[in-house]
């Protein structure tokens, strides 16, 4: 019996840097899967991917992938709508339940790290903001900027900046304001976000890539985007009211101000941070995918024993 099916047809997780191949290699698991009688469907745990009308700029699966394997949580939000987490937790379970419970297999394709834990498990997520909170952080940003709004919870609590890119203007703002709240603490040994506690039994990979290599690729896909049609499809989402959330798709607001210089640096940097999440998650396989094809990625994923 092979090591997946010995999880009782759980689920497969995907997880790593952008840029580094995930939804190649989604795609190459579904045509293995598919070969042994089973009917997967890819389940999106991105951040921005939700939103219709960012397609180019989050790097939605194209319609070839779709039409070689299913996805769902993308491209189902308009483009004035806010999003959190705890929101799409509740979508993903309903969707990874349902598939289950249908006899097919998730295969949930994750870079947004919060998103991927909090669609394979049960997390205690942060209640909205207090009445009043949030517009008056959003005043403080826009007064002095986003690094000193990160200076300021620093001094506050060092160990919530840490993990804060200072110019992530949605998450420093969302610290500050649980941080007010009373709701943010340090986090312990035993912290939910860390555990190996999951939902179903889980066959999560994690992807990586040699650094200089994965960075050639994420400027070589921004090229890519930028002859798609990326600059004009941002301003559209501009024109059209694109909500605070919807902004923070990276390269959102370089684009906006023509400085794709700005958004290769940024991506360049969101990637390390992705490798660091993933250093951290339990239970993960970390596999090599440097100048290897998705099919063979995806053999060794499915080849994968117990941990």
């Amino acid at each position: 019996m092979d090591a997946i099916e010995s999880q009782g047809g759980g689920v497969i997780a995907l997880f790593g840097p952008t840029g580094v191949g995930k939804t190649a290699i989604a795609v190459a698991l579904a045509e293995l899967l598919r070969a042994r009688g089973e009917d997967p469907v890819a389940v999106s745990a991105d951040a921005l991917q939700v939103y219709s009308g960012l397609e180019t700029l989050t790097g939605v699966a194209s319609p070839a992938q779709r039409s070689a394997l299913e996805h769902r949580l993308v491209s189902f939000l308009p483009l004035d709508a806010t999003f959190s987490v705890g929101q799409y937790a509740g979508l993903a379970h309903a969707e990874i339940d349902g598939l289950l419970e249908s006899g097919r297999r998730p295969i949930v394709v994750g870079g947004t790290g919060l998103y991927l834990r909090a669609a394979l498990a049960e997390l205690n997520l942060r209640p909205p903001p207090p009445q009043g909170a949030r517009e008056h952080w959003t005043s403080e940003l826009e007064l002095h900027g986003a690094p000193a709004l990160h200076a300021l919870l620093a001094r506050r609590a060092a160990w919530a900046a840490e993990g804060i890119d200072p110019n992530d203007r949605q998450r420093v703002v969302r610290a500050l304001e649980l941080l007010d709240a009373g709701e943010l603490e340090p986090p312990g040994d035993g912290d939910q976000l860390w555990s190996t506690e999951l939902r179903h039994p889980t066959l999560l990979a994690g992807l990586t890539m040699e650094r200089e290599q994965l960075y050639a690729l994420i400027d070589a896909r921004i090229e890519e985007m930028l002859a798609a049609g990326v600059r004009e499809e941002v301003r559209r989402a501009h024109a059209a009211g694109a909500s605070s959330t919807a902004r923070k798709a990276l390269g959102f607001q370089e684009l906006l101000a023509e400085d794709v210089a700005s958004m290769k640096r940024r991506t360049h940097n969101y990637a390390r941070r992705q490798l660091t999440w993933m250093r951290k998650l339990a239970g993960v396989r970390v596999i090599d995918v440097t100048g290897r094809a998705a099919l063979a990625v995806a053999e060794e994923i499915l080849d994968c024993g117990p941990s």
